[in-house]
């Protein structure tokens, strides 16, 4: 009897333990800097799940089973988009059996739809590389996309819990209005890097250089998700003896081996820029991100 009563007892807690906690949203971001948005849109009243983190290739992970369940249990799923997490989300939202995030209903948020996008391929062929229809993925890297994507995400918060609806426009404001001086900040301090020429490893960066007045010169992969041949490298590496640049660029999780090769040879820096939240000790929120990107930037332009 005793031993029934536990076994009662335990599969209780179990199934309490599984459920979404009450009078919170429970959210699950695709990347951390989407993550780190939800928590400062939301507060106390969401509970924050990244489904990667800042040294992993979004494009490739696995949907363990561990994620599987956070999906079953999200009442929001905040994602790039834009083909972004085409690898691995799509058998995520399948086997999750969560209607409430499937796309098109409104726990579904692609943070890609509220922003212009760049690089939208004029024809689709495997032969290009790993190039997404929609255009490049990786807007977090320009500010003023995730002040675009943080009033879209208010809402959407807004929408799921009414309730709440005053509570996550009062943050909104708080940080809509912090996010702006912060910018204004940071486009001071990136003054001297407007038209500096640069390498970038990955094509991760136009955002980034749109907003910052960066040229790119040339690409260390010679067609998107493609690693370098060291024929190519010596392609890019006398290209940039003709024509000078500052530094290479590449994210936190990338292999730095072919940016450091061409550093070295080229007398350049090799930068390994955060990326997302979490991708140097400096970039802990999103406002650490920004400022440590400005700072290694700066650092590499010296």
């Amino acid at each position: 009897m005793l031993k029934r009563i536990l076994k009662i007892s335990l599969m209780a807690a179990l199934a309490i333990f599984s459920l979404p906690s009450l009078g919170a949203l429970n959210i699950l971001a695709c990347e951390p800097e989407w993550g780190a948005l939800a928590s400062e849109l939301g507060g106390d009243k969401v509970t924050v799940y990244n489904a990667t983190n800042a040294l992993q290739d979004p494009h490739t992970i696995q949907a363990r089973p561990s994620l599987l369940a956070r999906a079953r249990n999200a009442n929001l799923l905040a994602c790039t988009g834009a083909e972004l997490e085409t690898g691995w989300l799509p058998i995520l939202l399948r086997q999750s059996g969560n209607a409430a995030i499937q796309p098109g209903r409104p726990g579904n948020f692609e943070a890609a739809a509220y922003v212009q996008k760049l690089e939208i391929p004029a024809r689709l062929d495997r032969a290009d590389g790993d190039v997404h229809a929609s255009g490049n993925p990786h807007i977090q890297t320009d500010p003023r996309n995730i002040a675009l994507v943080a009033d879209a995400l208010a809402k959407r918060l807004s929408q799921l819990d009414p309730a709440n609806a005053a509570y996550y426009q009062t943050l909104h404001k708080a940080f809509a209005e912090k996010w702006q001086t912060a910018i204004q900040r940071w486009e001071k301090q990136a003054t001297p890097l407007r038209g500096m020429p640069v390498v970038v490893q990955h094509k991760a960066f136009p955002y980034l250089s749109r907003w910052l007045g960066l040229r790119e010169i040339a690409a260390l992969e010679p067609k998107p998700g493609v690693e370098p041949s060291s024929s190519h490298l010596g392609e890019v590496l006398a290209q940039i003896s003709s024509q000078p640049v500052k530094m290479v660029l590449r994210a936190a999780y990338q292999d730095g081996r072919s940016s450091e090769w061409l550093a070295e040879r080229a007398s350049i820096h090799a930068v390994a820029l955060p990326f997302t939240v979490g991708g140097s000790e400096q970039a802990r929120d999103l406002f650490g991100l920004f400022d440590d990107t400005l700072q290694k930037l700066l650092a590499a332009a010296k």
